[in-house]
């Protein structure tokens, strides 16, 4: 019989959000606007040159993105979504046996991706369902390589602030690759949460990420990217599956960064349905942290695989992580709706 890597025997799939036809589907923190107009336009008109490889370098991407944050194209990386990019960092900078250091809960492909590549998972408790950035701190020792910083948090929804933010990179050895994760920076205020590439873009030992998949709805398509010092985003590059971001999202990406202002609207509306649905929940006498993303947190523990399914008999589709909480994704105003009414008859 064929050997595998014992490390991997006990490693648990990736749980996406389920969907389920006809329901609501609130679990996916996808955007629920459609593609962007010059995206449908695009796609139609590049479905035709699908048999042909990609730019194995999305030269015409990466030009755009280091335009679109006026950094050099050099410091740019790409990957089949910012959960690839986070991959191919681990790739970069961890061996057999180094450790990797993050809040937990967050992202969970973190841990995945961390044993894949042979590293040692550290998961740190979170504090009032935020990153406790000084216990972070103090878990790193003379084997740690990388540090996850998701701000803000998945599936939490909480946010770091900037003088905590500052701390903590000052507090991090030269030789720790600080990853700050920023899957969802386009729903934070600005005013609360800052912003990694300006705060923290110069130092040699800091990555920012960033992806397409939330903000600027291409999901499907699977871009992301890290904004990262030369030499850095150099091994990333290295460490990519060869043409990993096809065409049509290549050229997708690039029109998406096009639309700024509509990216933003979009933006404000979902921070708006956040803000109602928040309040609401509040009223229904929910416990629901400040969340800076698209999506809400309901740390219900024991009972979130109940209230899950309680949603899924009404036709919509929550995200539980058993045992912890229940992760609410902010759709239309309708979909909202439907899943408050749900949440008012819990326990009813």
């Amino acid at each position: 019989m064929v050997r595998v890597r014992t490390s991997l025997a006990q490693l648990p799939a990736y749980v996406p959000g389920r969907k389920v036809p006809g329901a609501v589907v609130l679990a996916s923190n996808e955007s629920p606007y459609g593609l962007l107009p010059g995206v449908a336009a695009t796609l139609t008109e590049l479905a035709g040159g699908m048999s042909r490889y990609p730019d194995l370098s999305a030269t015409a991407l990466v030009q755009a993105i280091a335009g679109h944050h006026e950094v050099e194209p050099d410091r740019i990386a790409v990957g089949a979504g910012s959960s690839e990019v986070c991959g191919q960092l681990l790739h970069s900078v961890v061996g057999f046996g180094d450790e990797v250091v993050f809040g937990w809960r967050s992202f969970e492909a973190y841990p995945i991706l961390t044993a894949v590549a042979g590293g040692v998972a550290v998961r740190v408790p979170l504090l009032d369902h935020a990153l406790d950035l000084d216990a972070m701190a103090a878990a790193i020792t003379d084997r740690t390589r990388l540090v996850f910083v998701c701000n803000p948090n998945n599936p939490t929804s909480t946010a770091v602030g900037e003088r905590a933010l500052l701390d903590f990179a000052d507090r991090v050895p030269e030789d720790v690759l600080i990853v700050v994760d920023e899957a969802y920076r386009e729903y934070a205020d600005p005013a609360l949460v800052p912003d990694a590439l300006a705060l923290l873009g110069d130092r040699p030992n800091v990555v920012v990420l960033r992806t397409f998949s939330k903000a600027y709805g291409l999901a499907g398509l699977r871009v992301g990217y890290c904004v990262a010092p030369p030499w850095i985003a150099a091994h990333v590059r290295k460490t990519q599956v060869p043409f990993s971001v096809s065409a049509l999202a290549q050229e997708a990406a690039v029109v998406a960064l096009g639309e700024r202002a509509e990216v933003a609207r979009r933006a404000a509306l979902t921070v708006v349905e956040r803000e109602r649905v928040t309040l609401m929940l509040h009223a229904l006498g929910f416990e629901v942290p400040d969340s800076q993303a698209n999506f809400v947190w309901l740390p219900l523990a024991d009972e979130s695989a109940d209230f899950a399914v309680h949603c899924l008999g009404g036709h919509v589709v929550v995200r539980p992580f058993l045992g912890e909480g229940v992760r609410v994704t902010i759709g239309l105003p309708q979909e909202n709706e439907a899943f408050l009414d749900l949440a008012a008859t819990w326990r009813g």
